[in-house]
């Protein structure tokens, strides 16, 4: 997978504004990064517990992606089994190393850690598994290790 060099956050309020923008899909489709997906995670389960993620996750992003022109289908836009496998990663992150720190400085961290990296979910999925119509469109199993819990 390549590698791109990890923007990391400078405020909570950066942060914050991420997870409230998604909440009210007003974020600019430039503001959608790989870096504010795993902020906007944080952000949520941390601040917002009315928000129930594992429900309400997947509807949140499809109608982001649609109210800046995206499309969710069977090639593109929102990816079920890669959201799941970060929300995972993203609590189990949270629950070992994710304590007494500032929310920038927990997003930051878990950004250089192995759960921030773009390739996460293939430590747990071959690439044919995870790249399926099958696991775009709803969750699957991995076939390589369980996910974190």
């Amino acid at each position: 997978m390549t590698e791109h060099p990890i923007r990391f956050f400078k405020s909570d309020e950066e942060i914050r504004r991420l997870g409230e923008g998604l909440l009210a899909c007003n974020l600019a489709r430039s503001d959608w990064t790989h870096e504010a997906h795993l902020g906007a995670t944080v952000y949520l389960l941390l601040n917002r517990p009315d928000v129930d993620l594992d429900r309400e996750l997947p509807g949140l992003i499809r109608r982001f992606n649609e109210s800046v022109g995206g499309v969710n289908d069977e090639t593109q836009g929102y990816h079920d089994t890669i959201t799941k496998a970060y929300l995972a990663g993203v609590r189990h992150f949270l629950a070992t190393e994710g304590k007494g720190r500032s929310l920038t400085e927990t997003v930051n961290r878990l950004l250089a850690s192995n759960t921030g990296r773009r390739d996460f979910p293939l430590h747990f999925y071959s690439e044919a598994r995870l790249m399926s119509v099958e696991a775009r469109l709803g969750f699957i199993e991995p076939d390589r290790a369980p996910l974190p819990c």
